[in-house]
């Protein structure tokens, strides 16, 4: 059932695929929204709980962490077990974690809260992009993970706003709960409207094969590495940028949060929507147009994220920070789509979990390190090594893929074609 460009011969009603997106992607709001809202309130958590800085660099590393290393068994479930029910879980489960971080009284108890999120938001996303792959073929797979992708945007945008709001005016504590409160509701909104998979995918299919075969690609494998390098850049720009702009430019909680956040994620998300369409119409004319899309993206963010923290003026700042944005949504459009066309449909979860794993891991090594060391070295040096690395990384991709893509292809995918053809 598995075509050459790595979609289904048998291609879903689009109406359907693109309402399962759409649903995904409000859950996917959500989940950004409560993660990142945070990042917005480190002055009052400062004040309140008595935060240390190397205790605010421990709240996006902690949880970065414990969702990383969750996500391999995350994204084997997402294989093994109905994707609708863990989508399910996985939203109830992290509404319940805000709704606890809410209620912290201490630095260890709030830290504790976060770990429990990072657990129970790494169940969604491996089973979210399997069901969305397994609904969306070849000729739309790229725009419609793209589609998806755009919510994380969008809701870390809406959480640096939310938070440095909800700071100022109902309290930080207040601003958890009604988050925990959408949650719930949509959950129960997505039980009845949300979809399973269409009729003859994989998952749960009885097909599964043996996980580990993933990295017999030297594409994915060389993917993966890129990823590490791009997330360590990414989530020291998401985790504080607001922080940044607050300390250097002298603005207000809620005017640090939006502007720290609008301009990044605005160019984002025109570089995703674009990357997706892009990526797209290049696989139709090279197999591997995806993996070229995304190496492209971090080559040519990776100056552009230390211009973000070394502009001296704020409208210098926010123009890199769109630029950045916008080329780096390349790869963001594009990283599970291209490790989809080098790993087998029985596999997606898997193979979505590693990936999330290794840039949580890496996210959350950025975040922390910079909370230690950013008044020794200055975060635009931190930032620089981050971006270097990226950059040397993204040519090495190219050069690989270039070298070893259609093997790559043939020995992993011809076999899961005669299995489900």
């Amino acid at each position: 059932m598995v075509e050459p460009a790595g979609g289904r011969s048998l291609q879903p009603p689009l109406p359907r695929a693109w309402r399962v997106v759409g649903l995904l992607w409000f859950t996917f709001l959500i989940n950004y929204v409560d993660r990142q809202v945070v990042f917005s309130i480190f002055p009052p958590l400062r004040k309140d709980l008595r935060f240390t800085e190397t205790q605010l660099g421990l709240i996006g590393s902690i949880f970065t962490w414990v969702y990383s290393l969750s996500m391999p068994l995350a994204g084997r479930l997402a294989d093994l077990l109905p994707r609708r029910r863990i989508v399910l879980a996985s939203l109830i489960l992290w509404s319940l974690a805000t709704l606890g971080t809410g209620s912290s009284v201490s630095v260890g108890v709030f830290l504790l809260w976060r770990a429990a999120m990072g657990i129970t938001e790494a169940l969604y996303v491996p089973a979210a992009l399997g069901l969305i792959a397994a609904w969306h073929g070849a000729a739309t797979r790229s725009k419609a993970l793209a589609v998806h992708a755009t919510a994380q945007l969008a809701g870390i945008a809406a959480g640096g706003w939310y938070g440095g709001w909800s700071a100022e005016t109902i309290g930080w504590r207040n601003g958890f709960f009604l988050l925990a409160g959408l949650g719930l509701t949509w959950a129960a909104v997505l039980a009845r409207a949300l979809p399973g998979p269409p009729a003859g995918a994989a998952s749960g299919s009885g097909t599964h094969a043996a996980a580990w075969e993933i990295f017999r690609s030297r594409c994915y494998t060389a993917l993966a590495c890129v990823f590490f390098a791009f997330c360590a850049e990414l989530w020291m720009l998401y985790a504080w940028l607001p922080d940044f702009v607050h300390g250097k430019f002298g603005l207000s909680l809620t005017q640090s949060g939006f502007t720290a956040t609008f301009y990044l994620q605005s160019g984002s998300a025109v570089g995703v929507l674009a990357g997706g369409a892009l990526a797209d119409a290049a696989a139709k004319r090279w197999a591997a147009g995806r993996f070229y899309t995304a190496g492209a993206g971090v080559l040519l963010s990776a100056p552009l994220a230390y211009a973000t923290f070394a502009s001296g003026t704020l409208a210098a700042m926010k123009l890199a920070a769109a630029g950045f944005g916008a080329v780096a949504g390349l790869m963001i459009a594009n990283i599970f789509a291209a490790a989809y066309d080098v790993i087998a449909e029985r596999n997606y979860g898997f193979g979505a979990g590693v990936l999330n794993f290794v840039g949580g891991l890496s996210g959350g090594a950025s975040i922390f390190l910079t909370g230690l060391l950013k008044h020794r070295l200055g975060v635009e040096t931190l930032m620089a090594w981050a971006a270097t690395a990226a950059g040397i990384l993204a040519a090495l991709l190219l050069l690989a893929t270039a070298a070893w893509f259609a093997r790559d292809r043939q020995q992993l995918l011809a076999p899961a074609r005669g299995a489900l053809g």
